[in-house]
């Protein structure tokens, strides 16, 4: 039978967003959204693993749910591109190959220069800009104090949140798109434990824009995602967990 718990969460004070939020207008209030948010979130903040299967009656249990509910939570997801619906086998957290981790932070580095390109031009950038210096703030913190999900939604925040300053809705919607599949990438190929410190390279990328070094901030940005990619793509796949996400616990009958 399955023993459920509170569904895991940043257990903080640190103002951090969750994944599923970033979008202005969200996708609303209903139950299948709400099944959406918590398994997307839950794949964002790497408690659910690439490769992990998404049962559909131990999730309609968890959410206290219908399966039609269920189902088109997934199917959603598979739009997102998150999860894999395998005819006759099931739902699965999307796990990368080579190539599309390698499709994924290209497309990344066009369009997060094409981007500084955008902000560079908008004459008030560097008031646009303080909320950004608050949320790389934060984001130190969560590092400092072992703040792992809080650390995770804030790196990933701030490249949506710099889109957004631009004023293109599509753009963002992009990007929160990309950062999505990267940070399942991440989630795959590497630890917490492994990963760079993310908080200084956008602190010296919040540097470049606000002093206008169009080409500086370009090269700094493309060197955030290239050593990003280079790890990646050297790291070994890591242990599927599946339903840590939910805390929760799987115990054999007697």
């Amino acid at each position: 039978m399955l023993c459920l718990d509170q569904h895991a969460d940043s257990g903080s004070d640190i103002a951090a967003p969750r994944a599923s939020s970033l979008l202005e207008g969200g996708r609303g209030g209903s139950e299948v959204d709400r099944v959406h948010a918590e398994i997307f979130d839950a794949v964002m903040d790497r408690r659910l693993l690439p490769g992990a299967k998404l049962t559909e009656s131990a999730l309609c249990e968890i959410f206290s749910c219908s399966r039609a509910t269920v189902r088109a939570a997934l199917a959603q997801l598979a739009h997102d591109k998150l999860v894999v619906l395998r005819p006759n086998r099931g739902a699965f957290v999307w796990r990368p190959s080579q190539a599309e981790m390698r499709d994924v932070f290209e497309l990344r580095r066009d369009i997060e220069c094409l981007l500084i390109d955008k902000l560079i031009a908008l004459p008030d950038l560097p008031a646009r800009l303080k909320p950004l210096r608050d949320m790389v703030r934060h984001e130190r913190q969560a590092f400092e104090h072992g703040d792992r999900i809080s650390w995770l939604r804030l790196s990933n925040a701030f490249h949506v949140k710099l889109a957004q300053l631009a004023g293109n809705d599509l753009l963002t919607e992009l990007m929160h798109s990309l950062c999505s599949r990267t940070t399942l990438i991440i989630a795959y190929r590497d630890t917490p434990a492994g990963s760079t410190c993310s908080y200084a390279e956008h602190e010296q990328i919040l540097d470049l824009l606000e002093a206008a070094d169009r080409e500086g901030a370009r090269q700094a940005m493309s060197h955030h995602l290239s050593d990003c990619e280079e790890r990646m793509l050297e790291a070994q796949p890591g242990r599927v967990d599946p339903w840590s996400a939910f805390s929760v616990k799987l115990k054999e009958h007697p």
